[in-house]
């Protein structure tokens, strides 16, 4: 007996033409869905590509304002910024300035698109440190939690006061969404809403991001980024994260970490981000250029990993490129 000779047997009536497989998608990509994470820095007249990540670069005000209406067109649904000081110290000063270079941006990027385009910023002390830590250090040089929770308390409050829409406290500090939820709210800031990162691992594939933040880190940051063997402390970790109010969570990398994001987005009832980090980013844009794989299908299969996995949300580079071409 052939093989097709009952009804019904044959999947791959449904993959015969390209409109067969779009309309019968279980899986869809939709521009409002992502964020496009952007670098200002301060003291440069002209954008500053990134080596390590093609096509990306740390933009001048100027130049991110631009940038920011052109995603906007394109009908991405956010932007992430973050802040290249041009001096750092021990306790990250620049990152509470009022006229720091983030909360500069954070006013540019308003001022262009308003609330076309959800403005988020990064909130933590790592780029702005001489040490390259996320948070104060003691005497031992030991990264100070409740120490750092203090400064994040302030830079909730200056980042809210330039107009940014939502915070992301990506420091990984016990307790910090609870402490950057009480900050805006002491200050009338209620409706700035907190995206978590809930799961943030101490991963391998941060490289070029560090590039792209000037980075002045030397060592690791494994006391308080989670480990990469680990889900059940990750789920600890969202738990607190919504007890304390967090009201988006994210899960960073993406690509490592799928099982976790399909975990995360099955336990709760508020919307999940994947961050497809600079080194997901980097690989794909180098195997691409060495002839290795198709460029513009690894992109579009990526993200569409991370929504198939559970992410309602995905921060990438691509987001702008992408959502142009949806």
């Amino acid at each position: 007996m052939r093989y097709g000779e009952f009804p019904g047997t044959r999947p791959r009536r449904l993959r015969t033409t390209p409109a067969m497989r779009r309309l019968v998608a279980e899986t869809r990509l939709d521009a409002a869905g992502l964020i496009l994470p952007m670098f200002v820095r301060e003291g440069i007249s002209e954008p500053q590509p990134v080596s390590s990540m093609p096509g990306v670069v740390q933009h001048t005000r100027d130049s991110l304002r631009k940038a920011a209406v052109e995603a906007a067109e394109a009908g991405v649904g956010g932007l992430m910024l973050f802040g290249v000081p041009e001096v750092k110290d021990a306790i990250g000063s620049q990152g509470t300035e009022p006229d720091g270079i983030l909360q500069l941006a954070i006013r540019d990027v308003v001022s262009e698109v308003g609330d076309a385009v959800v403005v988020m910023s990064d909130l933590c002390l790592d780029e702005y440190t001489d040490h390259g830590h996320c948070g104060v250090l003691d005497d031992r040089g030991r990264v100070d939690n409740d120490a750092t929770l203090e400064r994040y308390a302030e830079m909730a409050q200056v980042q809210a006061d330039a107009g940014v829409h939502v915070v992301g406290p990506s420091g990984m500090m016990d307790g910090q969404v609870g402490v950057v939820r009480e900050a805006l709210d002491e200050i009338g800031h209620q409706d700035v809403a907190i995206l978590a990162y809930t799961v943030k691992y101490a991963s391998a594939f941060y490289g070029p991001f560090r590039e792209a933040m000037n980075s002045s880190l030397k060592g690791d940051r494994k006391t308080y980024q989670q480990d990469p063997a680990n889900l059940r402390e990750s789920m600890r970790e969202l738990a607190l994260d919504l007890q304390e109010g967090a009201d988006m969570v994210m899960v960073k990398p993406g690509l490592p970490y799928l099982d976790v994001l399909t975990r995360i987005a099955d336990t709760v009832d508020v919307p999940v981000a994947a961050y497809q980090i600079s080194g997901e980013y980097a690989m794909v844009e180098a195997a691409a250029a060495n002839g290795w794989i198709d460029r513009d299908r690894a992109i579009l299969e990526t993200l569409t990993s991370f929504r198939r996995a559970g992410a309602s949300m995905i921060l990438t580079y691509w987001a702008t490129e992408v959502a142009q071409r949806l």
